[in-house]
């Protein structure tokens, strides 16, 4: 067996036969794959561009933010916070903020600190507005979050959000 590797006319019909047998390969096996494959893809297109399209009806206000960044007004804590916990269905008296101003970090970044303390939510209206504000600004970051359960109630908590934006 060994002494057919050594014959020249293995190699002559081994090599020009497998490099026959590629297209059909490709014919038979990839081809197929491939359109089924996009298919898929184009199905997944079709609903990504329904659910854009619904983001867009109903927040386009995101879009603005996001497109007139040159004209964009500065980032601010009350206001952010203040769209976000209205969209989120919290109340004006169950949080507050306390912002700090404007300072030089490391690198020359500008950074700008903020405690927000949400009095008095569940947790699934806590969770949207953390999802939410951070969504909305990309610079955002939240640190730490500390939660505490509001005693003789199954779901209703203090929520404590130390945020740090990056300008």
């Amino acid at each position: 067996m060994k002494e057919i590797y050594k014959n020249p006319v293995f190699y002559y019909i081994a090599i020009p036969s497998l490099i026959a047998l590629w297209p059909l390969l490709i014919l038979a096996v990839y081809l197929p794959n491939v359109e089924e494959n996009m298919s898929k893809e184009w199905i997944e297109y079709k609903k990504a561009e329904k659910i854009m399209g619904e983001i867009l009806t109903l927040d386009r206000d995101r879009l603005n933010s996001a497109s007139a960044k040159a004209g964009a007004a500065k980032f601010d804590y009350a206001r952010a916070v203040e769209d976000i916990a209205s969209s989120c269905g919290i109340s004006s008296t169950n949080y507050n903020i306390s912002a700090k101003p404007i300072r030089r970090a490391t690198g020359g970044q500008k950074t700008q600190s903020a405690m927000v303390m949400l009095k008095k939510v569940d947790i699934t209206k806590f969770a949207k507005f953390l999802s939410t504000i951070q969504l909305r600004w990309a610079n955002l970051q939240c640190d730490s979050v500390t939660l505490t359960r509001q005693k003789g109630f199954p779901d209703l908590w203090k929520a404590d959000l130390e945020f740090k934006y990056y300008h």
